[in-house]
């Protein structure tokens, strides 16, 4: 007898990773469903992809703005060439997870449903006009702006993510609330492509909350003094209004005082939660609550409900949305034959292509915060990027590198704040992930030799590990 499994949500990383691992499995019979249009899910749509398509333009004016070798007047950024050329490419990208999705729509024990889900109960899903009764459900259907709650938002107008990857022009000035991931990918964009003045507010003393403070302080920096950036750290907003000339003005309390400021313009990139608002869970067992889904990504309060990706809440990475896919099909299987679920584990691995992707921040495994409270014994090295020449020669002599060590010699973590640090991530995963011993790392030349200032951290490492 066949198990009945659908995904809400398949034409997202987790959605199209769970089903194609089900597909292959003989005894299961997959409903793939989603309603997106043109689909192709958010990191394709409004996430990743179109955000590195535009911040690539506002690099080119980057470099040429801080190069002293470039003479002449400094170009601006054409945003409606911007906007046309993500467009044009995002489609592709979206076309291509389409086509993927039809042809395993092809395998006899696959269907796909372009209709909207939703709920009856926790094994009952309207689809469309028809209800279907499957053995298991996957929810994966990825995560939404999550709007700030602010007394006097209602009365002004503010642009989310979404709006700065589609907008042709921008206001002379600026107020920020969110210095996450996204607020530190999308305010260089705004300064150097749309040429604003901003104000961001940082809750906190500096930004990058997973990351040591040394790397918060030296992106904080940068931030001001490359993109001619005000960071007001420390500071809580408490209420906008509008100005009689259409912009907002906010309250917000810093230094312990109560101060105001204005600009033409209002952003919020103070994250993304679950989009599971229109699923009807009300009419389920399940409390979509921070919490509500464990590693094993079968959702509490539901044994047949399993839930994948941004939806969960637990890690929005489009990569991981994979593994869990993979993990939930697994477990699916693995329910249904009375056998023990595996929890998804993963190396702590995470890119922000900050200051226009020129001073990407990347940390692999343990920060020295992390190593501590895992009561690690270890050691640490930093090197500053400007130590290597070839930094300099590239005329990107900014940002910091640091390596985490056993004193076993086991590599525990990486963190790199610097001009490609986000393809050095993979390499560093792998040390981390397999447990290698830095003092059997190779030492050698790289191609491209940016690589070089892991090898002076392997090099450092290696010789205190030695010392102890």
């Amino acid at each position: 007898m066949s198990t009945h499994v659908a995904v809400i949500g398949a034409y997202g990383s987790a959605g199209i990773a769970t089903a194609q691992r089900l597909a292959e499995m003989s005894e299961v019979e997959v409903t793939m469903i989603d309603d997106g249009e043109p689909g192709g899910g958010l990191c394709i749509l409004r996430g990743c992809m179109p955000s590195k398509e535009v911040l690539s333009a506002a690099e080119h004016r980057f470099a040429a703005r801080h190069d002293n070798r470039i003479d002449g007047p400094i170009p601006d950024v054409d945003l409606d060439a911007v906007v046309e050329t993500k467009n044009e490419r995002v489609l592709n990208f979206a076309a291509h997870r389409r086509a993927g999705v039809e042809k395993l729509a092809e395998k006899e024990n696959v269907q796909f449903r372009t209709e909207t889900a939703e709920f009856i109960d926790d094994r009952t899903l309207s689809v469309g006009e028809t209800v279907i009764e499957p053995d298991y459900i996957v929810i994966a259907t990825g995560s939404t702006v999550n709007e700030p709650s602010l007394p006097g938002m209602e009365d002004v107008s503010m642009m989310t993510s979404a709006d700065v990857l589609d907008a042709t022009a921008f206001e002379d000035s600026g107020i920020v609330m969110g210095f996450g991931y996204v607020g530190m990918e999308m305010v260089p964009y705004l300064a150097e492509a749309g040429e604003m003045d901003l104000t961001v507010i940082e809750h906190d003393s500096r930004p990058l909350d997973e990351a040591d403070p040394a790397f918060g302080d030296a992106l904080l920096s940068y931030y001001r003094d490359a993109f001619d950036i005000t960071v007001l750290t420390e500071t809580d907003e408490r209420r906008v209004e509008p100005t009689a000339d259409g912009g907002v003005r906010m309250s917000v309390r810093r230094n312990g005082h109560e101060e105001t400021i204005e600009a033409d313009q209002l952003f919020g990139f103070t994250g993304r939660r679950p989009a599971v608002d229109n699923l009807g869970l009300e009419q389920t067992s399940l409390n979509p609550e921070p919490g509500w889904v464990p590693a094993t990504m079968q959702a509490r309060g539901s044994d047949r409900i399993f839930v994948a990706g941004d939806a969960n809440g637990r890690e929005p990475i489009l990569h991981v949305a994979k593994e869990q896919g993979v993990t939930a099909a697994e477990n699916i299987r693995a329910h249904a034959a009375g056998d023990e679920l595996t929890s998804y584990q993963n190396i702590h691995h995470h890119v922000v292509f900050s200051g226009l992707g020129v001073l990407p921040y990347a940390r692999v495994g343990h920060s020295v915060e992390s190593a501590e409270a895992s009561n690690h014994d270890f050691i640490t090295v930093t090197r500053e990027a400007a130590s290597d020449g070839v930094f300099k020669s590239k005329n990107v002599p900014d940002g910091l590198a640091r390596l985490v060590v056993d004193v076993d010699g086991t590599v525990l973590g990486w963190q790199g704040l610097h001009y490609h640090a986000d393809p050095m991530a993979k390499t560093m995963q792998v040390a981390v992930e397999l447990g290698l011993d830095v003092r059997e790392l190779p030492d050698r030349a790289y191609h491209p030799t940016t690589p070089e200032i892991i090898d002076g951290l392997i090099r450092s490492a290696t010789e205190k590990i030695e010392s102890v």
